[in-house]
């Protein structure tokens, strides 16, 4: 039996910085369930976005290698990218997936969803699995980095995963549920 917990309690809140679509910034007064009172207490409000590791039909699996700001340098990840307004996560997935690597998938997985930061929130990853991905066209993202499409096989995607070659948490929780996916379909 677990202990009934109380969630804290939002008394008072105020934008302290707005870039919209893509950040927003809140100091929140908050009453904890002792009643002790916390001012300033820091929420970040992000786009959702979609991430999908695909799969070809050899068993590859598709990343993106590109210039990633957060990391300050290459980085490779699954494709993803944010949800469009009153989009749903598999179709921005799917968006995603033609966008950045011209392939279409003939089996979708939905692996969950996640928020990326426990406690100051930082937008939800809603992350997929694609199996039997086809290229169907050339890849044109419209992004604004620079990007190349890499194929490796399960072995070394596990490897990587393993020595912690990915520098991102959301890309390491996509793998991590990918993997274990395909380890128990094998």
């Amino acid at each position: 039996m677990h202990k009934t917990l109380t969630p804290w309690k939002i008394l008072h809140s105020e934008v302290l910085l707005e870039r919209l679509p893509w950040l927003r910034v809140l100091s929140q007064e908050i009453e904890l369930p002792d009643g002790q009172i916390v001012k300033g207490y820091l929420q970040l409000n992000e786009p959702d976005f979609a991430m999908v590791v695909p799969v070809d039909t050899s068993g590859r699996i598709g990343f993106i290698r590109c210039y990633k700001h957060g990391v300050c340098g290459i980085d490779t990840q699954p494709p993803a990218g944010y949800l469009e307004p009153g989009e749903k996560p598999l179709a921005t997935a799917k968006r995603e997936l033609l966008e950045e690597t011209g392939c279409n998938a003939a089996d979708w997985h939905r692996l969950g969803d996640y928020v990326i930061s426990g406690n100051r929130g930082s937008g939800r990853a809603h992350i997929f699995l694609a199996m039997n991905c086809r290229q169907v066209e050339e890849p044109a993202s419209g992004d604004l980095e620079e990007i190349e499409m890499v194929w490796l096989n399960f072995q070394e995607v596990y490897q990587r995963y393993r020595r912690g070659d990915f520098r991102q948490i959301a890309t390491m929780a996509a793998l991590g549920l990918a993997l274990d996916w395909l380890k128990q379909d094998k």
